[in-house]
Order: structure tokens, then C-alpha cells, then sequence
């Protein structure tokens, strides 16, 4: 991609050539996950957590942001309880993406393809918008508005809307105190992805 593209200062044509690249993008990604058989058959994670009582899910949007010496012992909980359930924490860029990277791992095997994710997130949000507005305490547009930013914070809503867009099962193991394991199902409670997705809050 040109320089143009790449910070958006580019011609009209330029900006044309942008849409249809992410659209390119959106099919190049879409026929990955046609063709990868892996991805539909790997069910050892969601095997590995079926063991823990999962809470029910309520999505929410963000809280305060917790300081240095909570986040400390925060992570320290959940290397803990990875550890327990014999699972590894995978570093994502801490770019305000990191959901989103999440996300991208789990479903593409591809942490860059978060932009894809937060697109088809947007559409879920925007397009489903009596499902999720009840979950955000302010104008719903400007929730959209916000999330839609690159390097926004995802949160438990758009946890939700993933989870319905892809029509996967997220796994959640948390550092949360008073919640160790969160499930979250797609709306219609019977996802046809058989792989179970891990999206490990710190």
C-alpha cells in the first residue's frame, strides 16, 4: 500500500482504491477461512476450560482503568490461573487493538487481521443495534462512533458482537477477582464454529 493510503491524504481515486482494498481484504480473509479445516475442527481449548463453572455474560462497556500496582497483581492473578488450566499468555502490541488482535488470532490464526474484526464488530454493532444498546450507558452512535476508531479499547459489548458476528464461542479466563471463567455465546446460543476463541483480560 502507498504512502498515500497508509495516512489517509490521498485523492479521491486514492480513496476509492482504499475501500476496495478492504474489500479485498474482507474476501482474501473470508476464503482463508473457507479453505482452513484447522480452524473448524480445534476444539482443544474449549475442551481444556470445559472443566471451570462459567458465569453468566453481561456485556458491559469499560470501567477506570485500573493503576500500576492493581494491573500488577491483576496480571499476576491471571499468569496464575493460566497456569493452572495449562495455558500460555500470547503478548498482543498494546495498541489500544489488543481485542481486536485477540480476536484476529483466534479466528485467522492472524493477530494483524484486526482491523477486518473490528469492521464486521462495527457492522454487528450497527446493524443489530437493539441487541447492544440496552449494554451502553451513552448515545449509541457515539459508542459507534468511538469503537469504529482504531487503537479503541474493545469491551465485554464487543465481545458480544463478535461473538454473534462469527458465530463462535469466546473463552474468557480473567484476572478479575470475583470471576475466574466467562463464556460468551453467540445470540442464537448454538454457534456452528466449533472452535472455541480465548481473549485473556489482564
Amino acid at each position: 500500500m502507498n504512502e498515500k493510503l497508509r495516512n489517509g491524504s490521498g485523492s479521491s481515486s486514492s480513496s476509492l482504491n482504499s475501500i476496495f482494498l478492504e474489500t479485498e481484504d474482507d474476501q482474501t480473509i473470508a476464503s482463508i477461512l473457507a479453505e482452513d479445516e484447522n480452524l473448524k475442527a480445534d476444539n482443544r481449548l474449549g475442551k481444556r476450560l470445559s472443566h471451570l463453572d462459567s458465569i453468566p455474560h453481561t456485556p458491559r462497556v469499560n470501567g477506570e482503568i485500573p493503576d500500576a500496582n492493581d494491573a500488577t497483581v491483576d496480571h499476576k492473578r491471571l499468569s496464575e490461573r493460566l497456569v493452572a488450566n495449562g495455558l500460555a499468555e500470547l503478548q498482543m502490541e498494546g495498541d489500544g487493538n489488543c481485542q481486536f488482535r485477540a480476536l484476529a488470532d483466534q479466528l485467522f490464526r492472524k493477530p494483524d487481521y484486526h482491523k477486518h474484526v473490528r469492521r464486521q464488530v462495527i457492522k454487528q454493532l450497527k446493524h443489530h443495534k437493539t441487541l447492544y444498546e440496552g449494554y451502553v450507558p451513552m448515545e449509541y452512535k457515539s459508542y459507534l462512533k468511538k469503537m469504529k476508531k482504531s487503537g479503541e479499547w474493545g469491551d465485554h459489548v464487543t465481545l458480544q458482537a463478535a461473538a454473534d458476528r462469527f458465530d463462535a464461542k469466546v473463552c474468557l479466563v480473567t484476572s478479575f477477582r470475583d470471576t475466574y471463567y466467562v463464556e460468551i455465546l453467540p445470540t442464537d446460543k448454538n454457534p456452528t464454529r466449533g472452535k472455541a476463541m480465548a481473549k485473556l483480560l489482564e
